[in-house]
């Protein structure tokens, strides 16, 4: 059972003697993630390292660097949600201005 949990870390991570020179590859190997598998307990090992996955970023990592086919309609969730996000930016920049402007002018 090792040797699988060996594969499936080899072809998760590369080989360890290989070096690559992308930073998220070198970001990937600094944050790299350990699983013991215990009494040959292989499924018990991969849900223990999905969560540790989880907690530690790297799932967040690897489905952004995901490129898929992406849905109209969740295109238009996403560019939504950005332009909500760009607007209360802008709001916070115009408000966090004029109390600066005011304080400035001794108003």
């Amino acid at each position: 059972m090792n040797s699988i949990a060996r594969k499936v870390s080899s072809t998760l991570f590369g080989q360890p003697g290989v070096a690559l020179s992308s930073p998220s590859w070198e970001l990937q190997q600094w944050r790299g993630i350990r699983v013991k598998v215990r009494n040959g307990n292989l499924e018990q090992a991969l849900v223990f390292m999905q969560r540790k996955m989880q907690s530690s970023g790297i799932e967040r990592l690897i489905k952004r660097e995901q490129t898929h086919h992406l849905k109209n309609s969740e295109k238009r969730v996403l560019a939504r949600k950005n332009l909500e996000r760009k607007i209360r930016s802008q709001d916070l920049a115009r408000k966090l201005k004029s109390i600066l402007v005011k304080k400035v002018r001794g108003l």
